[in-house]
């Protein structure tokens, strides 16, 4: 599904995007202190975050190949 890193502000989690064939490397940086919060959080508005992931994609928004996402 994913994966976690801690950072001082939160969790950041990174996943993958399926666009076609290719997928798309995404990471949504989060308030949350715990691995769990966050991955609750991504699933609870995973549908969002996927739209708003591929117009970003679509606008060429990408941050070292990686769409950079914020909580809602």
């Amino acid at each position: 599904m994913g994966t976690v890193s801690t950072i001082e502000s939160g969790q950041t989690i990174t996943f993958s995007l399926a666009v076609g064939p290719v997928r798309q490397a995404c990471r949504l940086q989060t308030t949350f202190r715990t691995q769990n919060q966050a991955f609750s959080y991504l699933h609870r508005h995973r549908t969002e975050f996927e739209h708003i992931a591929r117009a970003r994609l679509a606008r060429g928004e990408l941050e070292d190949g990686v769409v950079q996402l914020v909580m809602l």
